[in-house]
């Protein structure tokens, strides 16, 4: 057999045992690394506090859906989070994870309104690239699944930021502005309530006010203290509204 047949059936031989053998998958070393191969978009995270809440509250329910911010919110301040507020923030999420657990941690709680506040995770690729286009489309996703179900949606802005300290020299600022403009926009095409903690808590630059943020991305105590009277307001008006008509169960 000539050199050249030699190697062909070596190499031939080497690509069958790959095909046979997948590459080992490097092991998970901690508790996030785990969940996102087992529970990506932590479908358990509030499965028990979910079964919990009242079947009937004599306030309105809201549910607050998002990522650190929201999770952070209801941990520094769980008296905001009474009356029928429901936080279902977790933090590092981002939109397509959010979309994935909204059925449960939202339309299954029956509420009339839902605050969705998404969008710094994506700027920041935290699962991923991804294009504005595609952060809009799962913002459009929730709000008519939301409205599908008869539920009021809120689409918060992306709070001011001019930095993510874990993804150095990337340029936020413009992306965060570009897709609160459209947020803006949709929310009036759709009906929705448009809360603009944006423009609250920024100093002008597009990044926080001195003292409103720990680290350029998520609100102190008294960043949230700026925050709760955008909130109250935005429910005030998403309640004003009238109740989206529910699309009938298909049977």
């Amino acid at each position: 057999m000539s050199r050249f047949a030699v190697l062909l059936t070596a190499l031939m031989a080497t690509g069958v045992a790959a095909q046979q053998s997948p590459a080992p998958q490097p092991p998970a070393t901690d508790a996030a690394e785990l969940r996102l191969h087992q529970d990506w978009a932590w479908m358990v995270r509030y499965c028990d506090e979910n079964r919990a809440l009242p079947r009937v509250d004599r306030h309105p329910r809201i549910v607050f859906m998002g990522d650190s911010i929201t999770q952070v919110w209801r941990d520094k301040h769980p008296a905001f989070f009474t009356e029928g507020r429901v936080g279902r923030g977790i933090g590092g999420q981002t939109t397509p994870q959010m979309l994935v657990r909204f059925r449960q941690d939202v339309i299954d709680l029956q509420p009339v309104v839902v605050q969705i506040m998404a969008g710094t995770n994506d700027i920041a690729s935290n699962t991923g690239p991804m294009t504005i286009d595609e952060t809009e489309a799962n913002f459009r996703t929730m709000t008519e699944l939301a409205q599908a179900h008869g539920i009021r949606v809120i689409l918060a802005s992306i709070p001011p930021a001019d930095r993510f300290p874990w993804r150095p020299g990337l340029d936020v600022t413009p992306r965060i502005a570009a897709i609160n403009a459209w947020l803006k926009r949709y929310a009036a095409e759709t009906g929705s309530t448009y809360a603009d903690y944006w423009s609250a808590l920024q100093d002008g630059q597009g990044a926080m006010r001195a003292g409103l943020s720990s680290d350029h991305v998520h609100p102190t105590d008294a960043g949230y203290d700026v925050m709760e009277p955008v909130a109250r307001r935005a429910i005030t008006e998403a309640l004003a509204k009238p109740r989206p008509v529910p699309l009938r169960t298909l049977r």
